[in-house]
């Protein structure tokens, strides 16, 4: 109980000194309620007050980004990088440009982004970015002016043994194309390993633009097996239409599953049949058009206006849109369809009364931080070959991933089991997290 009483103290510390910042609360509440047995175990993490400093950002920047419009017009907005903690290696995480983005958004997944990069088992730290600038409606040109902008000032606190952003909501290829050219631009140098997810014409990766989305696949079908189970058969419902959702489409169709209904912000799509990936990619990468024109190419599939994917009956739900986008009531509106497995594609898609909903209901429930970490994962895997001048083929990158997942689900249920929580991967994964962090940080000192 003093323990409990302690933790939750800290908690309430965090949300004084970070005020109205709900998701990073969110974000923070979900890890320290799990810590309790952790800091019975090891009563130095208590002493040295390891959760209070990794519940405190390293450094945070806040920036202006000034650019021009094709018409002339002068805009403005807000840049952002949290560089979270560093213990395990340079701060690691993407950016988000999104018009939802603020000081808290940028925090909370930061924050995540620790115990993510954690369960990798790879040298890298927490860090996140973006700016509440929107792509969406912008011409190549206007984007172009922005990245521009926003990498002139990003520039002076990132590298390749510093900080190394990614891509996230909003930042796909394009945008980081315009990004490295800008830092090439300023400092002189190709520093491939600067950014990830960068085109294979000039250092990306193979498998970098499928890797949260596979990862999350790989992550839920190690669940299931772990009940004898597997996709093959299952129908699944996948929220968003973007990167994730449409690499967690092809890969769920590759292991014999079947997903049945996708989604934007404009409504859902269901489609019985399967939901085709070509038409999907063509719409969404190439033509950058509505969810809603799946139709025009299937006309057996159905569309529905400002519709809950979640009504949708499934055996499995991959949340790979945004976050809290589950609710409780939502969350048992599955559970009653007979749902029997959740993997989070996206960061912190359910509300935490929603993950109760899971729990309480016995349902298989892969939480974001090591469900979607095969996207850091395989930019981490970028980073080895940026270092060795090295560029490695698409099966042997895939196979590494799969064996990173399939390690991230390991540690996940390993540390469930020691600390009385089996199947519990919401503990599994906090609480496997935290321990390499705090050790690393303990080795370090009072830095």
């Amino acid at each position: 109980m003093v323990m409990v009483e302690r933790v939750e103290a800290i908690y309430q510390d965090v949300v004084k000194r970070n005020p109205g910042e709900v998701e990073f609360h969110q974000a923070v509440k979900e890890v320290l309620d799990c810590l309790g047995p952790v800091l019975v175990k090891y009563p130095d993490f208590t002493e040295a007050k390891i959760i209070e400093r990794i519940c405190e950002p390293e450094r945070q920047t806040i920036f202006r980004v000034p650019w021009q419009d094709d018409r002339g017009q002068v805009q403005i907005n807000r840049g952002f990088r949290v560089q979270f903690n560093s213990a395990l290696g340079p701060y690691k995480g993407g950016l988000r440009f999104h018009p939802s983005v603020y000081l808290g958004i940028i925090k909370f997944l930061g924050f995540e982004q620790i115990f993510k990069n954690s369960l990798t088992g790879l040298p890298i730290g927490g860090a996140k970015g973006g700016s509440d600038f929107d792509p969406k409606g912008k011409s190549d040109n206007e984007v172009m002016r922005f990245c521009q902008s926003f990498m002139t000032e990003l520039w002076r606190i990132i590298g390749e043994h510093t900080d190394i952003p990614a891509g996230d909501i909003g930042v796909g290829g394009r945008e980081i194309g315009y990004l490295f050219g800008q830092y090439k631009r300023l400092t002189n140098k190709f520093e491939a390993g600067v950014l990830t997810g960068k085109g294979l014409v000039y250092g990306g990766s193979q498998v970098r633009t499928e890797a949260t989305g596979y990862g999350c696949t790989y992550f839920v079908e190690e669940m299931l097996k772990g009940k004898k189970n597997g996709f093959k058969g299952k129908k699944v419902v996948v929220s968003g239409s973007g990167n994730v959702a449409i690499y967690t489409l092809e890969k769920v169709h590759q292991l014999g599953g079947k997903v049945i209904a996708m989604s934007d912000s404009n409504g859902v799509i269901v489609d019985e049949k399967g939901c085709n990936i070509e038409t999907i990619r063509q719409l969404k990468e190439v033509e950058r058009r509505r969810i809603k024109d799946y139709c025009d190419y299937h006309r057996h599939a159905k569309f529905i206006h400002g519709g809950n994917i979640w009504d949708v009956p499934c055996d499995v739900a991959m949340p790979s849109a945004t976050q809290n986008e589950i609710t409780g009531k939502d969350a048992k509106k599955l559970v009653k369809n007979g749902c029997i497995a959740v993997g989070e594609g996206a960061n912190m898609p359910t509300t935490p009364d929603g993950v109760q909903v899971f729990l309480s209901g016995g349902v298989l429930f892969g939480p974001g931080k090591a469900a979607n970490a095969g996207g850091v994962a395989t930019s981490a895997l970028e980073m080895q070959q940026n270092a060795g001048r090295e560029a490695w083929g698409f099966e042997e990158t895939d196979a590494k991933l799969h064996q990173i997942m399939r390690n991230v689900y390991q540690l996940c249920s390993e540390a469930a089991d020691e600390f009385g929580s089996p199947g519990n991967f919401v503990v599994g994964a906090n609480i496997a997290g935290f321990i390499k962090v705090a050790r690393a940080m303990s080795a370090h000192g009072l830095v």
